[in-house]
Formats: structure tokens, C-alpha cells, sequence
């Protein structure tokens, strides 16, 4: 197995130990824009709410996705 393939599998492991996260429905995400855009109206749009809204997207481990 080459080094190249190595890496691929490692990858595919450590992606693996993640649970995936659905994504919402159209609908979903609508009412998240327009939450987001009312709190961006109010000043109140911190990265602190980003991460409320999106934190359960990021992949904790340091290898990128593609």
C-alpha cells in the first residue's frame, strides 16, 4: 500500500469516528436566515450565535473534507 493510500484510509478513519450532523430542511434554513438577519438588524450578531447555529457543522478533526 503505498503512502498516498495510507493516508486516504487514515482520513476515511478519523472521519469515520464522527457522527454526521443532518443538515436542516429548506425551511429550517429560512427561519435560521431570517433569526440570523433580525439579530444582525439589532447589532446583536456575534460569533458567539454563529457558533450557536453552526457549531455542530465543524469537523473537530484537522483533515479537510475533500
Amino acid at each position: 500500500m503505498s503512502d498516498f493510500e495510507k493516508e486516504l484510509e487514515l482520513m476515511s478513519q478519523e472521519m469515520g469516528e464522527e457522527p454526521e450532523v443532518k443538515l436542516p430542511s429548506l425551511e429550517e434554513q429560512q427561519a435560521i436566515v431570517a433569526e440570523l438577519k433580525q439579530l444582525e438588524a439589532e447589532g446583536k450578531l456575534t460569533p458567539e450565535v454563529l457558533e450557536q447555529f453552526f457549531g455542530k457543522y465543524y469537523a473537530k478533526s484537522e483533515q479537510p473534507i475533500h
